[in-house]
């Protein structure tokens, strides 16, 4: 069951931005080490910062008007096998061109539908996320994630298409090209894309090519990045698939907690980006905001976890369909770029850039958009795949 298209605008009550305004008032900081810098994690001056921008300087409303104003927006009661009628927040940003080719762009944690680039798009805010209602039954993964995808273009008419993800919406994105495409999905692009590791049993060819072949300077540095990832980067990610209840008290309950928790990610994860203290409040007060509070967004990691095992961010990684990468420096695991066209055989579209890191969506758009428009434009290797769609924008 589907519901009706309903049009929505974020409406914080005057209750709520008084609640947050007291708690932030409240704040009761930690020590932090002499020149601990961020080694250790959010710099205790840093947080300090934002937390009194919070609460003396930034204001909400201007930024929910302008959300409002700037995103069609819109929410749709779909069902979810097994899992009831969830209510979903999209924008749906309709393009003039009559043949445009319909785009569903997926965002993952910490990010929301904020993120979407400037392209004519269907971006939803996950269960769980932003004004999207969350699941109340265990078992909710990535398979449930891309149902719910799935069946909200089926509703907006749009039987074929196409699919853009990065962190969790790469990981979406590839569910829904091995569910639904391709007949439905025809083909995909993500801008965190994950390959095979070399392997002297289960990957021997991809091993043999890499020791005969050898690393550039270029690929040195990426699997440095990717060994820093492994060694200092993860542990976010080990309480979240682990023990995410544990964490929800202090997300729901401290906005200098969730914060922390996540500006961190926002400082570590781009290429040096230039974040303003607005902009860093916005991305927060969306997930202290959300319909079910931020402690709903982390469960993904537990459920995705204990549905598929330690291994499956990297299994299933081929898919039957095109797919296209984007090339971001500072990506979380910024593998050798070669070790995709050699693991993945319906590659067919890659680009490299020499900035952005893993919210390209967010960073650097442009370079982003540029890369869609490449791979579905005309002479792009994906252009025209969906039938009777040429357009772009």
């Amino acid at each position: 069951m589907t519901g009706e298209e309903q049009p929505f605008k974020i409406a914080v009550s005057d209750s709520e931005i008084d609640l947050l305004r007291k708690k932030l008032e409240l704040t009761r900081f930690p020590d932090e080490l002499e020149e601990a810098g961020r080694a250790y994690g959010a710099p205790l001056a840093d947080v300090r910062r934002f937390v009194e921008y919070w609460r003396n300087g930034y204001d909400w409303r201007i930024h929910e008007a302008k959300l409002n104003d700037e995103l069609p927006q819109f929410t749709r009661d779909i069902e979810i096998q097994g899992h009831g009628v969830l209510n979903i927040h999209y924008i749906h940003q309709k393009s003039q061109a009559v043949d445009a080719i319909p785009l569903v762009f997926i965002h993952g944690w910490p990010g929301s539908f904020i993120e979407h680039p400037s392209f004519h798009v269907v971006a939803l805010s996950l269960p769980g996320y932003g004004f999207s209602e969350a699941p109340k039954k265990k078992g909710f993964e990535v398979a449930q994630m891309a149902e719910t995808t799935h069946k909200l273009m089926l509703a907006l008419g749009y039987s074929e298409y196409v699919a853009q993800g990065g962190d969790w919406g790469s990981a979406i994105a590839r569910e829904l090209a091995h569910r639904y495409g391709p007949k439905h999905v025809k083909a995909w692009h993500t801008n965190m894309p994950l390959t095979y590791l070399p392997h002297p049993v289960s990957r021997p060819l991809l091993l043999l090519k890499h020791l005969l072949l050898g690393n550039t300077a270029k690929d040195k540095e990426r699997l440095r990045r990717c060994e820093e990832f492994e060694k200092t980067g993860q542990g976010y990610m080990w309480e979240q698939t682990t023990q995410p209840q544990t964490l929800g008290y202090s997300l729901a309950d401290s906005p200098a907690g969730l914060l922390g928790w996540i500006y961190e990610k926002l400082y570590r994860w781009t290429d040096d980006y230039k974040w303003t203290e607005d902009e860093v409040l916005t991305w927060m007060s969306i997930y202290w905001f959300s319909r079910a509070g931020p402690a709903a967004s982390v469960r993904i990691y537990y459920e995705f976890l204990h549905a598929r095992g330690q291994g499956a961010w990297f299994s299933n990684l081929e898919t039957a369909i095109p797919v296209g990468h984007s090339y971001f420096p500072k990506e979380l695991l910024p593998f050798p770029i070669k070790w995709f066209s050699w693991s993945l055989p319906n590659l067919v579209f890659e680009s490299e850039h020499e900035f952005g890191g893993h919210f390209a969506a967010y960073e650097v758009p442009g370079a982003l958009v540029g890369d869609l428009r490449k791979m579905f434009g005309k002479g792009g290797p994906a252009f025209a795949i969906v039938p009777g769609k040429t357009g772009y924008a």
